[in-house]
């Protein structure tokens, strides 16, 4: 699957998009646990998941959707101004 990374996470992370590959379906939420198994910059960026938002092939989703290999996950800071 390809997962995009935008904004303050993409920065912390230094990368703005990665290919993996699942065995099978997964929610984000499991997703979120496999990264951050990857190393310490995935973990301080995911320790806080409540402050971040994804979509499943460009459409908001929820950390229980479903996932598979043919997807693409996008995860974001949550958007605000002023």
């Amino acid at each position: 699957m390809k997962i995009l990374y935008f904004a303050s996470i993409k920065q912390e992370i230094g990368i703005s998009e990665e290919s993996i590959r699942i065995e099978n379906k997964i929610s984000i939420f499991e997703l979120i646990e496999l990264l951050k198994n990857k190393g310490l910059k995935y973990k301080n960026v995911f320790s806080d998941a409540d402050n971040i938002k994804c979509s499943v092939n460009c459409i908001f989703s929820s950390f229980d959707t479903i996932i598979k290999n043919e997807d693409e996950i996008a995860f974001f800071p949550p958007v605000t101004g002023g």
